[in-house]
């Protein structure tokens, strides 16, 4: 039997980002570019940390992703994996489109005026009538189930085949990622996406026709399957360059506000721009994941505990966020009060929905993507 390897670091990140995510989420109630809903004031200087963290926080949970598919697929055939993926991914997603994400939209209709009555009329007339935006049946945040789903199952044969025919190719690999600045060569793709597909696609979490999030995502699904192969020559050559990698990712991010202040579009700037976007994303990448790899690869009960809840929490915690902010919206509360009650209640409620309810009624498991 091959012996499970765990990677307490990509955990941590995991729970992390996915943390992270929830004050993010909180964030947009507040910013100036569109939400379901939306505070009465807005606040212009929140989105500068969130554009720092709109760069990399999405791209990282698709390349962990990709790693955690080369272990899974280290004990597992591939009809194996990809039944568990559909357990895991697509009976969470159709639950949460039935129940989870309705309450989403029903704020919004409230919010906007676009409707008038209790959650129960609406959920019972209205609620899956038709598709998102003018609809209202949607995956909203779920969104990222369905990409992950499709990315598995599509490369799944191919991942197989590169465990078990490719050492060239892996050494390869393994070679040019120990070279002095190495593992920059993976921007070349990103690049070429970022330059010559964003224009044309706009983002629109549809899956179908959302060509630029679809490919960006597929190639950092696959790079994070591809630099775990090489096993210990990527954990040396990302603590090699990590404090590199820090300084560029400074440099690079102030460069692209230096871009978004002082200068106006053109295709010269937006192909520099994607250069840079794409030097930064990937620089706090290899940061993360070198400090990550030095600082947390370890087991700890709280690990193990937060692990377990992750999912449970990126299930609830958008639904959770949209109901209280309904009821903050017209409150002439500051942006320091309602964040806090946004962000804390989100995280208690999760929390007593996750601990309490969730874990204790097996029949939910499944539902919310937990194993036995």
């Amino acid at each position: 039997m091959i012996e499970k390897i765990r990677r307490y670091d990509l955990d941590w990140l995991r729970v992390l980002v996915f943390g992270l995510l929830i004050f993010y989420h909180v964030g947009m109630f507040f910013v100036p570019w569109g939400f379901h809903i939306k505070n009465n004031v807005i606040y212009d200087f929140i989105k500068w940390p969130m554009l720092f963290v709109n760069q990399w926080r999405l791209p990282i949970l698709f390349l962990i992703s990709g790693m955690g598919t080369f272990y899974a697929l280290s004990y597992r055939s591939i009809l194996k994996f990809n039944i568990e993926r559909f357990k895991r991914l697509i009976i969470p997603l159709a639950f949460g489109m039935l129940f989870i994400v309705p309450p989403q939209v029903y704020f919004e209709r409230l919010a906007n005026n676009q409707f008038t009555g209790s959650y129960i009329n609406y959920y019972l007339n209205d609620a899956f009538n038709g598709i998102y935006p003018e609809g209202n049946l949607s995956w909203h945040h779920l969104w990222f189930l369905p990409y992950l789903f499709v990315f598995s199952v599509c490369l799944s044969s191919l991942f197989v085949y590169l465990k078990n025919h490719s050492n060239k190719f892996i050494s390869w690999i393994s070679k040019i990622t120990m070279k002095p600045f190495g593992l920059y060569i993976f921007i070349i793709p990103l690049y070429l996406t970022e330059a010559l597909v964003e224009p044309f696609f706009p983002v629109t979490h549809a899956l179908i026709n959302d060509w630029f999030y679809f490919t960006n995502f597929l190639i950092l699904f696959f790079y994070g399957f591809l630099l775990i192969s090489i096993k210990e020559h990527f954990w040396k050559a990302l603590n090699q360059i990590k404090k590199t990698a820090l300084i560029i990712g400074i440099i690079s991010f102030g460069m692209q506000l230096f871009i978004w202040l002082q200068m106006e579009d053109s295709t010269l700037v937006h192909f520099t721009e994607a250069l840079i976007k794409v030097v930064n994303l990937w620089s706090w990448i290899l940061v993360i994941l070198g400090y990550g790899s030095k600082y947390l690869n370890k087991p700890s009960r709280i690990l193990k505990y937060c692990n377990r809840a992750v999912y449970p929490f990126y299930i609830l915690h958008q639904t959770i966020t949209i109901g209280i902010a309904y009821y903050l919206i017209d409150l002439n509360w500051s942006f320091g009060l309602k964040f806090t009650i946004l962000s804390i209640g989100t995280f208690i409620l999760c929390w007593l929905i996750y601990h309490f309810l969730i874990l204790k009624i097996k029949f939910l498991h499944p539902l919310f993507g937990l194993k036995r």
